[in-house]
C-alpha cells in the first residue's frame, strides 16, 4: 500500500506528476450575418498543450461537452424534459439516434422527418428512411436551402422545414417511449438468472458483508492483499463524462466486499448518487499515478465540475497522506493468477462412483486454479469432475500404490499422446505424521463428516490404515459389504473429530442407520459394539486466525455437485469448522467446510477469473422446492438412507443423481451423481489475467520516492 506525500520538493516529491498530460483547448466562433446571405468564419486557436502535476484540463470548465446542435435545439429542449442518463445518445449532424436497450433504436429520415425503427432505414448510415429520400436529399439539397430560409431569409417555414425543425423533439419523444416500453416489459417478466445477479446491489440492499480476500490464502491476491481498504483512493475511468475521448478520475473506497470495492469519485463528498462497484483486480483500476506515468487525462465528473475552479489544488490537498494501491498491484494479480496446472496432465483422482478406490483422469481444463478432469476412459470427454489444483482429492500418478489405496486400472495400456504425468511437487502436501507410536487402529470410533452428505456429521469407523498416515473410514450402518463406499481421510484432515465433538460443540451428531436407541450415546454403543474411540491426542487441533465471521457472505463450491460455484453465507463456526448455507435454499443442503478448503472463495471471484456464479434460488423455486420436499421426505428415507435427501435443483442447478448410480451393497454411495456431465458455459479470462499482458516479477519492491509503505 502506497501513501502520498507532500514535501519542500514542490507539490510531489519524485516525478511530481500524478495525473496524466492534459490539453488546453480552447475554440471561438464568430458568426457574423448579413442581409440575406449567411457567412460563417470560425477562427480556431492553435492547441496548446501543458502539462501540470495532475495532468488537469486546464480551465476545463470552458470546455464544450456538446458541440452539436441543431436549428432547433433551443425549442426541443423547452419542449421536452431530460432523457434518461441511462438512455446511450449518439449525436451525428443534429440527428439524434437513441438506443434505449443498447442495441435497436429509433431515428429519423433527415429528408421528410418520418421516425421508424433504426435498422429498417435505408443505406449503412440510416439517414433516410426510403431511397427516395435519400435521392431527393442528394438532387435538392433540401436541407441545406430549408436551414437556408429559417436562418437567414426569415421566411415562415415550409411544412417540410417544420417537420425538419421538430426532428430532435420527435425522436426523443418516440424513444423515450419506447425505453418506457422496455422497462415495462422488463418489469412483467423480472426473474432472478445468471446475468441479472448483481453482488453489489445484493450486498446494498441487504446490508450483508463479505469475507475479506484474506481469508482465501488459495485465491489470486490471497497472501499479497496487503492492507487495501476503505478510503484507498485509485484512478479510474470517469464515466460521468461525454468527452470522446476516455478519460479518468480519482475515486476513494467506500465499501469492500470480496474482490468487489464501491467506489465514489473524488469530490463528491457525502453524494452516494453515482457510486459504482467495480472489482479491484480489473484492467481499469490502478493506483494513483499511473495516468502521469501512462499519458492518460485525469478529468473531473462533469456532476460537479462547477464546485471548483482550480481543481489541481484540491486534489494535492485532498490525497496528500492518502493510500493507494502498490504499482506492481496488477502484476501481482496477473502473478497470482498463473496455475502450473495445464491441460493434458494425468492425475489420480477419487471415483466418483466407488469412493474407495482412485482413477487416472486428465486435466481437460484449468479455470481459476479449478480442473476439470475426464476419466481416462472416457472416450466422449463427457465423464468428468470437477476439483481444485489443492483438493485433497487429486494426487500425483502412482500415489495409490505407494500407500495402499485401491486404485481402477485403466482400460488403456499405452499414454495416449500429448498426455504426460504431473509432477508430484504440484500437489497440496501433507503433514508428516508419525506412526510408529501411538497410532489410529482398524476398528476404532470417531465422528466425520459423510463426503456424500456433507450438512452431516456421523458415528465413522476405521477400516484400514494406510501408509503416510492416511485412513480408509466408513459411516456405521450405511457401508455396503465390500467396502466400496468407505472413503479416504488424511489423519491430520479437518473432517474427522474425536468422539464426543459434536456433543460438546452443540451439533447434531448423525446415529448409525438403523440405530434405535436415541438419543444416541456414545459410551453405549462403544460398549454394544465392543468397540474403543480413537484416541484425542491422535487429531488435528490447530484452529488458524481464519479471518472469518457469522454473516459473511462468499462463493463456495456445492461439493455435492461440484462443477457450480453458488452464492453463500457462513452461518456457524466451530473451531476451524464452518457451516456454509447456499443463499436460497433450505437449511438440510448446507455443508460442513474446513476454514481453508479450496472449495471456497472471496465475493467476485467467479466474476475476476471466468467461472459462472450461481446466484440464489428464486422465491418461486425455493416455495415449489419446499413443498415437494416435505411430502416426499417420508419416501426417500425409505429409498435412500435415513439421513440422505436427493437435493432439489431450480432452473440453472443440476440435480444430484444419486438414484442413478449403481447399487453396492444395497446402499447408493457415490461422491457426485451428475447426470449432465457437460460443464457449464464459461466466459473467456479478463485480458488483464493474461501473464503476457505484464512484465516479469520485479526481484525487489519498487516504491516512488514520494510514497512510502501504510502500515
Amino acid at each position: 500500500m502506497k501513501r502520498l506525500k507532500k514535501t519542500s520538493r514542490g507539490p510531489w516529491t519524485g516525478k511530481e506528476k500524478w495525473g496524466c498530460q492534459g490539453e488546453k483547448v480552447r475554440k471561438q466562433n464568430e458568426k457574423d450575418h448579413t442581409g440575406e446571405q449567411q457567412k460563417t468564419e470560425h477562427s480556431t486557436h492553435s492547441e496548446r498543450k501543458r502539462r501540470d502535476s495532475f495532468g488537469m484540463f486546464d480551465g476545463y470548465d470552458s470546455c464544450s461537452e456538446d458541440t452539436s446542435s441543431s436549428s432547433s435545439s433551443d425549442e426541443s429542449e423547452e419542449e421536452v424534459a431530460p432523457l434518461p442518463s441511462s438512455l446511450p445518445i449518439i449525436k451525428n449532424n443534429g440527428q439524434v439516434y437513441t438506443y434505449p436497450d443498447g442495441k435497436s433504436g429509433m431515428a429519423t429520415c433527415e429528408m421528410c422527418g418520418m421516425v421508424g425503427v433504426r435498422d429498417a432505414f435505408y443505406s449503412k448510415t440510416k439517414r433516410f428512411c426510403s431511397v427516395s429520400c435519400s435521392r431527393s436529399y442528394s438532387s435538392n439539397s433540401k436541407k441545406a436551402s430549408i436551414l437556408a430560409r429559417l436562418q437567414v431569409t426569415g421566411k415562415p417555414p415550409t411544412k417540410k422545414a417544420k417537420v425538419l425543425q421538430k426532428q430532435p423533439l420527435v425522436a426523443k419523444l418516440a424513444a423515450y417511449a419506447q425505453y418506457q416500453a422496455t422497462l415495462q416489459s422488463q418489469a412483467k417478466t423480472k426473474s432472478v438468472s445468471l446475468e441479472g445477479f448483481s453482488w453489489g446491489n445484493y450486498i446494498n440492499s441487504n446490508s450483508f458483508i463479505a469475507a475479506p480476500v484474506t481469508c482465501f490464502k488459495h485465491a489470486p491476491m490471497g497472501t499479497c492483499w496487503g492492507d487495501i481498504s476503505e478510503n484507498v483512493r485509485v484512478e479510474v475511468p470517469n464515466t460521468d463524462c461525454s468527452l470522446p475521448t476516455k478519460v479518468f478520475w480519482i475515486a476513494g473506497i467506500v465499501k469492500l466486499a470480496g474482490y468487489n470495492a464501491l467506489l465514489r469519485y473524488e469530490g463528491f463528498e457525502s453524494d452516494s448518487s453515482l457510486d459504482f462497484w467495480c472489482n479491484i483486480c480489473g484492467s481499469d483500476i490502478h493506483p494513483v499515478g499511473w495516468c502521469a506515468a501512462s499519458g492518460k487525462p485525469l478529468v473531473p465528473p462533469r456532476t460537479i465540475q462547477h464546485k471548483y475552479t482550480n481543481w489541481k489544488a484540491f486534489l494535492v490537498k485532498r490525497l496528500t497522506g492518502a493510500k493507494t494501491l502498490p504499482p506492481d498491484f496488477s502484476q501481482k494479480v496477473s502473478e497470482s493468477m498463473q496455475y502450473p496446472f495445464k491441460p493434458s496432465m494425468r492425475v489420480e483422482v477419487v471415483d466418483k462412483t466407488h469412493l474407495c478406490r482412485t482413477r487416472v483422469a486428465i486435466v481437460e481444463s484449468v479455470i481459476g486454479g479449478r480442473l476439470r478432469l475426464v476419466y481416462e476412459e472416457s472416450e466422449d470427454k463427457t465423464d468428468d469432475f470437477w476439483c481444485h489444483m489443492y483438493s485433497p482429492l487429486i494426487h500425483h500418478i502412482g500415489w495409490s500404490r505407494s500407500i495402499g489405496h485401491r486404485f481402477k486400472r485403466s482400460d488403456i495400456t499405452k499414454k495416449q499422446d500429448g498426455h504426460f504425468d504431473t509432477p508430484p511437487h504440484l500437489f497440496a502436501k501433507v503433514k508428516e505424521v508419525d506412526q510408529s507410536g501411538e497410532w489410529y487402529k482398524e476398528g476404532m470410533k470417531l465422528e466425520a463428516i459423510d463426503p456424500l452428505n456433507l450438512s452431516a456429521i456421523c458415528v465413522a469407523t476405521i477400516r484400514k490404515v494406510l501408509a503416510d498416515g492416511f485412513l480408509m473410514i466408513g459411516i456405521d450402518g450405511s457401508e455396503a459389504a465390500d467396502g466400496s463406499d468407505w472413503f479416504c481421510y488424511h489423519a491430520t484432515s479437518p473432517s474427522i473429530f474425536p468422539v464426543g465433538f459434536c456433543e460438546i460443540n452443540m451439533i447434531e451428531l448423525t446415529p448409525p442407520r438403523g440405530y434405535t436407541k436415541l438419543p444416541f450415546k456414545w459410551f453405549d454403543y462403544l460398549r454394544e459394539t465392543g468397540s474403543i474411540a480413537a484416541p484425542v491426542k491422535l487429531f488435528n487441533k490447530d484452529v488458524p486466525n481464519h479471518g472469518f465471521r457469522v454473516g459473511m457472505k462468499l462463493e463456495a463450491v456445492d461439493l455435492m455437485e461440484p462443477r457450480l460455484v453458488c452464492v453463500a453465507t457462513v452461518t456457524r463456526i466451530i473451531h476451524r469448522l464452518l457451516r456454509i448455507h447456499f443463499d436460497g435454499w433450505e437449511e438440510e443442503y448446507d455443508q460442513w467446510v474446513d476454514c481453508e478448503s479450496p472449495d471456497l472463495y472471496p465475493v467476485g471471484w467467479c466474476q475476476l477469473t471466468g467461472y459462472q456464479l450461481q446466484p440464489p434460488a428464486p422465491q418461486t423455486s425455493r416455495e415449489s422446492q419446499s413443498g415437494s420436499s416435505k411430502q416426499k421426505k417420508k419416501a426417500k428415507s425409505q429409498q435412500y438412507k435415513g439421513h440422505k435427501k436427493k437435493r432439489k435443483m431450480p432452473v440453472g442447478k443440476k440435480p444430484v443423481s444419486l438414484s442413478s448410480l449403481p447399487m453396492t451393497g444395497g446402499v447408493r454411495r457415490s461422491l457426485s451423481g451428475d447426470e449432465e456431465l457437460t460443464p457449464p458455459p464459461y466466459r473467456t479470462l479478463p485480458a488483464q489475467t493474461a501473464p503476457e499482458a505484464f512484465p516479469p516479477p520485479s526481484t525487489s519492491r519498487e516504491f516512488s520516492p514520494s510514497l512510502k509503505t501504510g502500515n
